[in-house]
């Protein structure tokens, strides 16, 4: 593998106190110096001059619908998808058809992924049979065989003592359980949050009751079986409270936050005009909130309540999306617009880099211990496996679904600006993705 040289960018790596304007190289896979002028090995040279480098991001939160739902995005389009995203590992969520519970489900999905991901890709197990919230998966044999977290995806596992026994035996088998917190019968049928745009589309509303009354079961039954629990896409104000409050008591409780839940609110759902849009590209779950809710979420991960920054990406087949509010398919992809409303955010001076690179890099990793899996993922360091994103922090850009390499095009950023783009993505040592406007 030929050597490579990324020169003169800020290199942004927050779990190693590094801030500075550097080059980097690389060498077989992985990197081999940091440091300041240095020189060419023979290789390619990327000029990262007014860029950020950083490590590749790390996503706990994706769906990529293969196996089952082909029609909706596949291991190929979805991980490519990723990659153009500046993702270099994502952990796949386990609602596919099969549904890997137990061994050979996994197993198979394992070579599946090896033969056709543009990225590493981390499989999640089912906490059920089926996701069907009636009986536990094979926990110890998905252990056994790499899995590093298991969750019912959008299913909570709404039985109390299922749970229980569910964080038990993860934990036996060194696992994390990561949790979409939601009590169904509180939600009863609602498609968007329960509030004021809500009552004024006459749509269904989800409490916030809903989330924080699951994450408060959740974090009791944590204290109680000592596991490794993960609240996935936190929403509330409220909901954050809690979970900042298990931190401070010490219990082992991490968290992740979406960049559509930091970037958009309800109001995407009714659009900016006078009448109502019924935006179902704007459909999620759990849903957009307030205002005041996707604040407390901007503050919480500045303040290091939030782990992680993960993208719940969910692609749909067009059918999926164009029909009435009540019949869309919730979930947004965004893979290829994480980084752009996230540096957006940051140069309208809502979020703060450093924390931002954080809970895209090593703070995923640091929740569910993926170091363990490679060495050096979620940071630059030497001896480290190099995967780098170099990032354009004052390019604009206008998001076009249509050219979107995920097979789902629904997103309700359409026709918005952004601030910030990916611009290079290596993996491995190997230069896997350039934007057209790369000149290195």
């Amino acid at each position: 593998m030929s050597d490579l040289l990324i020169r003169g960018g800020r290199v942004l790596v927050p779990a190693r106190g590094i801030d500075a304007v550097l080059d980097v190289r690389v060498r077989d896979g992985v990197v081999t110096e940091i440091g300041t002028a240095l020189e060419p090995a023979g290789g390619r040279v990327i000029d990262a001059e007014g860029c950020i480098v950083t490590a590749g991001f790390v996503d706990l939160h994706a769906h990529l619908r293969e196996p089952g739902f082909e029609q909706k995005g596949t291991i190929a389009t979805e991980t490519e998808a990723a990659l153009r995203g500046g993702f270099t590992t994502i952990c796949a969520m386990p609602n596919t058809e099969p549904a890997p519970d137990s061994a050979p489900v996994f197993e198979a999905l394992m070579e599946r992924l090896a033969r056709e991901a543009r990225v590493r890709v981390f499989p999640l197990g089912s906490v059920t049979r089926r996701r069907a919230g009636k009986e536990l998966s094979e926990i110890a044999e998905l252990a056994a065989g790499g899995c590093v977290a298991i969750s019912d995806d959008g299913n909570p596992v709404a039985d109390g003592r299922l749970m229980r026994n569910a964080l038990a035996l993860a934990s036996a088998a060194g696992m994390v359980l990561s949790e979409h917190c939601d009590d169904p019968e509180l939600n009863d049928g609602g498609v968007i949050n329960e509030g004021r745009v809500s009552e004024r589309l006459g749509l269904a509303g989800q409490p916030v009751a809903a989330e924080v009354a699951a994450i408060a079961r959740n974090i009791a039954l944590c204290e109680a079986t000592g596991a490794r629990l993960h609240i996935a896409h936190v929403t509330t104000a409220r909901g954050i409270e809690l979970v900042a409050g298990a931190k401070a008591r010490g219990l082992p409780v991490t968290c992740e936050v979406t960049p559509s839940h930091l970037f958009l609110t309800e109001d995407a759902v009714a659009g900016p005009g006078p009448e109502p849009a019924y935006d179902t590209n704007a459909r999620i779950n759990p849903p957009l909130r307030t205002e005041m809710d996707r604040w407390a979420l901007v503050h919480a991960l500045n303040e290091g309540t939030i782990d992680a920054i993960a993208t719940d990406h969910a692609p749909h087949a067009i059918e999926d999306k164009l029909c009435e509010f009540d019949y869309a398919a919730p979930g947004i992809a965004c893979f290829e617009t994480a980084a752009g409303t996230l540096l957006t955010q940051v140069a309208r001076g809502e979020l703060q880099l450093a924390r931002v690179i954080e809970a895209l890099t090593s703070g995923p990793v640091l929740a569910w211990g993926l170091d363990s899996r490679e060495k050096g993922l979620g940071s630059i360091e030497p001896g480290g496996v190099a995967d780098i994103v170099v990032l354009e922090p004052g390019r604009e850009w206008t998001v076009d679904a249509t050219a979107m390499a995920s097979k789902g095009k629904n997103t309700p950023l359409q026709g918005a600006t952004l601030t910030g783009r990916v611009r290079v993505v290596v993996v491995g040592g190997e230069v896997r993705w350039e934007s057209e406007e790369s000149d290195g």
